[in-house]
């Protein structure tokens, strides 16, 4: 169908009206306004925000109904708008989803993601990439190689967020390296930190399924959270990727004393607080991160162009536009063979 979508001039999506309602929508294709492109999608990841979008759980400041959703994507660019070099048709690539003005304070520091001119995120207040077709500013489009697989492709949104992580952590060769959680976020972390040459590379998680996954990695062993309570104290950096209601505070307490913790998991009100006594007295580096600014992306393009980040063996599951029902049920379902999730249009 959506070869014949960019025969007809027509263009499919999927818009969530209001929680627990959607529909398949064919209208017109978009057209790239000054300063955009539009992309034609070639896959999107579907991710725990875009059920919670579904389900009405996202913080109402962090969307706006009715939406298209789709943060996570890959593409083609088939038209450029005014002012947009020409040459970029024809090209695969990715896009930011902040929608961050480049002009504030944080921005001309180089901290998009933290954008003081109001929050804009592709897939929660703009069109996102469920759909056949979408435009973004061709300012936040990072080019990819001409072979690049669209299918791994579409997880360089989580993967971003994974190169901010890192760079928070500034992991340096010969360190003992904890990654809690196996998720899509915790094994690109694996793949990301191994290419740190880390003395020790650990995974948490109660999955033994992930665990294994995380060893074919690059990861050095793998523990349920039960038996790395014994090394709690040995860690020089603790990325924690999990967001599970008791992570934040056990990832402290695995790190060393004057040990550095990154916090990524999306945490629900009600989780474990962090100690902070022990806080204090561990004297602990603790940052957390939301989102990628634009360097952390440039990071990730870059590692995957080289292959150190191949995203493509976490994507279990694919699915056209006509089932995204199927799709968002499978995402949060809890089946532990669920991994990443793919919308083909």
């Amino acid at each position: 169908m959506t070869g014949s979508s960019e025969t007809t001039g027509a263009s499919r999506a999927i818009v969530i009206d209001r929680p627990g309602a959607y529909r398949l929508v064919l209208g017109p294709r978009p057209e790239p306004g000054p300063g955009e492109v539009l992309v034609r999608v070639g896959a999107a990841g579907v991710c725990m925000s875009d059920r919670e979008v579904y389900d009405g759980h996202r913080d109402a400041a962090y969307v706006r109904y009715p939406v298209t959703p789709g943060h996570e994507w890959s593409g083609t660019v088939v038209a450029v708008g005014e002012g947009v070099d020409p040459a970029l048709a024809g090209r695969k690539t990715v896009a930011e989803g902040f929608r961050a003005c480049g002009v504030c304070e944080r921005c001309r520091c180089g901290e998009t993601s933290l954008c003081g001119g109001g929050y804009a995120e592709t897939g929660f207040t703009e069109p996102g990439a469920f759909a056949d077709h979408l435009t973004v500013p061709a300012r936040l489009l990072h080019p990819l190689r001409d072979d690049a697989d669209l299918r791994a492709a579409a997880l360089l949104e989580p993967a971003a967020v994974i190169a901010a992580a890192v760079r928070a952590g500034r992991p340096r060769p010969g360190e003992r390296i904890a990654v809690v959680g196996a998720g899509t976020l915790g094994l690109l972390a694996v793949q990301l930190l191994a290419a740190s040459s880390p003395a020790e590379l650990t995974v948490i998680d109660p999955r033994a399924a992930r665990g294994e996954q995380a060893l074919a990695f690059g990861a050095g062993q793998s523990l349920s959270p039960a038996d790395a309570e014994a090394l709690d104290g040995r860690f020089d950096l603790v990325v924690e990727t999990a967001g599970a209601p008791s992570t934040a505070a056990s990832s402290c307490l695995l790190a060393r004393r004057g040990g550095r913790v990154v916090l990524t998991g999306m945490f629900t009100p009600g989780a474990t607080g962090i100690d902070p006594v022990h806080l204090s007295l561990s004297q602990l580096e603790i940052r957390s991160v939301f989102g990628a600014p634009s360097s952390a992306w440039s990071d990730a393009v870059r590692a995957f162009g080289l292959g150190l980040l191949d995203p493509a063996p976490l994507i279990t599951h694919e699915f056209p536009l006509e089932r995204f029902g199927d799709a968002i049920a499978l995402v949060g379902g809890g089946d532990p063979k669920t991994g990443k999730v793919l919308l083909r249009p």
